[in-house]
């Protein structure tokens, strides 16, 4: 760990200690919610630029979005990505981004808290309960009611899939609300949804009819990941003999990452944008994904292409993807056979995505 990795490290330590006790015991405590139509401002609080992680946040976003009908979203995240993965979501009004580097753009720094706290909402969300600068978000907006993102155990005993980063928050959420006096729901949480237009995925089937100049079904790898989570070149290069001789009626293609790198050295063909929605467009007209744990994993399963991630050192219970016959495998203890037992039930069962049923 490099001494910037410690640094960082040591100040969020500190900063989830002086925080953590925020909205604790909860300031809102016993208000009841009468009318749902009430709610017409609400801020969503998940301050993080990662492809991965805010494409993770818009089963929360569609779940507010569906309890609130007549409200507006702001988000306040970190980055430029928000604006781009949101694009298509009507109701997510205004996209409050911090500097990535705020010491090197201290005022835009402060002029973020500062429009946070002008502006009235009537709810304020919390995604991820460690998440310092969330809890601050919350505590400093000037909302009727504020939600801090907190674990609800009895949550945890009764669903099984509650450790999934993109549910939780939306479990927890539910869970706050009945204690304003709503209806408890059992509805199943929506996918990730990068929400592509039916003009994205013309362009995405002309890229890919471009690329392979056939009409065989399509197989997208991602054969790169950061860190520890990145599979060897010979993991890859057996991987990909082994699809490439039992899938020889499928195209196969790559999805290569913003750094242009393979890790079976380019063999298969090639697809490469800096443009995320326009990557989605392609992974949307294809029948199966393969990839590690990684946003680009996470794009794929929100443009409902079914997923296979490949997981090696991370929780796969928080991040494997999810719907439309997605599944998360364990490298460690996945065989040959597994992985093509694995791939045929989805090619042979699965559901086509929803945008190639709409490019059909």
């Amino acid at each position: 760990m490099s001494v910037l990795s410690k640094i960082n490290h040591y100040r969020r330590g500190v900063m989830r200690n002086l925080t953590k006790n925020i909205g604790k015991p909860k300031s809102d405590q016993g208000i009841t919610l009468v009318d749902k139509s009430e709610i017409k401002r609400v801020l969503i609080c998940r301050p993080n630029g990662r492809l991965g992680n805010l494409l993770l946040i818009t089963p929360l976003v569609q779940e507010v979005i569906e309890i609130f009908p007549n409200c507006k979203v702001d988000l306040f995240v970190k980055g430029t990505l928000a604006p781009i993965i949101f694009e298509n979501y009507e109701s997510v009004n205004k996209i409050i981004d911090l500097p990535k580097k705020p010491f090197k753009s201290l005022l835009k720094y402060l002029n973020v808290w500062i429009s946070i706290k002008q502006q009235k909402y009537d709810v304020a969300i919390n995604v991820d309960q460690n998440s310092s600068s969330g809890r601050l978000a919350v505590q400093f907006s000037n909302a009727k009611y504020k939600f801090y993102g907190d674990l609800i155990e009895e949550s945890q005993l009764v669903k099984n899939d509650y450790d999934h980063i993109a549910k939780y928050p939306v479990y927890n959420f539910r869970y706050y609300l009945t204690k304003l006096g709503l209806a408890k729901t059992k509805k199943i949480v929506a996918p990730i949804d990068l929400k592509l237009s039916s003009s994205e995925i013309a362009q995405g089937k002309n890229i890919l009819n471009d690329l392979v100049h056939n009409s065989k079904r399509t197989i997208c790898i991602f054969t790169y990941a950061t860190g520890a989570k990145c599979l060897s070149e010979d993991w890859w290069e057996n991987f990909y003999s082994q699809l490439t001789e039992a899938y020889k009626d499928y195209n196969i293609i790559e999805i290569l990452p913003v750094e242009n790198v393979s890790q079976i050295a380019f063999k298969a063909p090639t697809f490469y944008s800096k443009d995320i929605r326009e990557i989605g467009s392609v992974i949307a007209n294809s029948d199966l994904f393969i990839g590690a744990d990684s946003g680009i994993m996470h794009l794929a399963s929100a443009v409902q292409t079914p997923t296979i991630g490949l997981f090696s050192v991370s929780n796969m219970k928080k991040y494997e993807p999810y719907d439309n016959c997605s599944v998360g495998v364990d490298v460690n203890l996945y065989t040959k056979k597994d992985y093509l037992n694995t791939i045929n039930s989805i090619l042979n069962n699965g559901k086509l995505s929803i945008y190639s049923k709409r490019a059909i």
